[in-house]
């Protein structure tokens, strides 16, 4: 369990202010000049070192996605920070805690960030429906600026920094990082074909690196108390603390920062107070955000909450959303309405998703209530191939992975209410499993 000294996060629940007197008693913008004077190459190699890996989902490393920045930006072209706050996945809450209980964390890692990439800029695009928390992290920015933290020689180190904040309008897709590129330049938000990526041709066509709040908040940390402090928490290639969200079917739901790699069941026995109804009530877990497979409680149990322990179960710790179901669940229904929630959200662009998140919410509602035929099964399960890895960006995978993971560990279940409607009582899959 992670002790609270070796907590970044320390201001969480807001139990203090977020204001900046408040965030310099917590020890940010501690002498940040020294950490700017270390150099934007070696400010890049203790991240590196740290093994902190991107927060958003993807898991990439930092310190390498930094490194793709131009070293010498051109005077017409200056690099970019874009910071990713439009956190619409389901079940993710972690960056809203940030903001608005801890946004001077955020907006020192900025700062901090951009010097290491050499960016002029950094814009933070938060979503449309975080209306407060805009409005805490608008009056952080503006006490930066009245302390000469931020702007002209930010912190005394002569460099000049900007940050921005660009509130989003509610759309989901918009946390795609170049449907938020196109976004931020007042254009539809649709995703962007690739290559060019965006450290090559980002926002107003110049090289841009998009990260994540958590990724960019703990950045200050790393540096004050060494990349060897924070990789030594974690397993091997999945190192350093974080914020997992917890909602669903535990005792107390709550967001905690804990040390990567914890079991699941240990992060729920001492941050939750387990499972409502006991242990043997779990029915499955979504480990990390709607857009990953959901895995069965045998399963989940011992795995380790990290990246590789997920995937070997045959999920991903995405945004380390947890959404814990127990058996009163009705695990097809909330499948369909993710999946109905993806339907929704699906901007339109690629065939296969602007065609398919609607056909498979179609059929997982017959599936739902039972109105459909057992060869359906197999036919959505090729739909779903059809549509993953088809579409420009990850929306696709996102709508196809929730049902891929139904059909998988649920499959008797969706044989049951078929054969139910039918009136032929079970199916020999689910004698077979009884």
């Amino acid at each position: 369990m992670l002790a609270d000294k070796d907590r970044i996060f320390t201001n969480v629940y807001g139990f203090q202010p977020w204001n900046l007197d408040a965030a310099v008693m917590r020890g940010d913008w501690d002498n940040t000049k020294a950490l700017l004077q270390l150099g934007p190459d070696t400010i890049i190699d203790r991240i590196k070192a740290s093994g902190l890996r991107g927060r958003g989902g993807a898991g990439f490393p930092t310190g390498t996605k930094w490194s793709f920045m131009p070293k010498a930006p051109k005077p017409d072209r200056p690099n970019f920070l874009v910071i990713n706050a439009d956190e619409s996945e389901p079940g993710s809450c972690k960056d809203r805690e940030i903001i608005r209980h801890d946004p001077h964390k955020l907006i020192e890692g900025a700062l901090i960030a951009g010097f290491a990439m050499r960016a002029r800029a950094a814009y933070i695009y938060i979503r449309g429906e975080y209306i407060r928390e805009a409005e805490t992290l608008f009056a952080a920015i503006a006490e930066a600026y009245a302390k000469g933290l931020l702007g002209k020689n930010a912190c005394g180190s002569g460099y000049d920094f900007d940050v921005f904040a660009h509130r989003g309008a509610g759309a989901y897709i918009c946390g795609e990082e170049t449907a938020m590129l196109e976004s931020l330049e007042g254009k539809k938000g649709q995703p962007r074909l690739k290559p060019p990526f965006p450290a090559g041709a980002g926002l107003y066509g110049c090289p841009t690196t998009v990260n994540n709040v958590e990724s960019i908040a703990v950045v200050p940390t790393i540096l004050r108390r060494s990349p060897e402090w924070f990789a030594s928490f974690g397993a091997e290639n999945n190192k350093g603390t974080k914020l997992f969200q917890i909602s669903g079917h535990v005792n107390r739901p709550c967001v905690v920062e804990e040390a990567m790699s914890i079991p699941f069941r240990e992060l729920i026995e001492k941050h939750c107070g387990g499972i409502r109804g006991g242990w043997d009530n779990l029915l499955c877990v979504i480990p990390g955000g709607s857009s990953v497979p959901l895995v069965k409680a045998e399963h989940i149990i011992d795995a380790p909450m990290d990246f590789d322990g997920l995937k070997a179960v045959g999920s991903g710790l995405g945004t380390a959303a947890v959404i814990v179901m127990d058996k009163s669940t009705d695990v097809v229904r909330a499948i369909s309405r993710l999946s109905y929630f993806y339907k929704h959200e699906s901007c339109g662009q690629c065939t296969p998703c602007r065609e398919g998140t609607g056909w498979m919410w179609r059929v997982m509602e017959r599936l739902r209530t039972g109105d459909a035929d057992l060869s359906e099964i197999d036919t959505l399960q090729q739909v779903t191939k059809q549509v993953e890895g088809h579409t420009i960006c990850a929306l696709g995978d996102a709508a196809a992975w929730p049902i891929q993971g139904l059909i998988k560990n649920f499959r008797p279940e969706l044989e049951r209410r078929i054969n139910e409607k039918r009136g032929g009582g079970a199916s020999p899959m689910m004698e077979a499993a009884e």
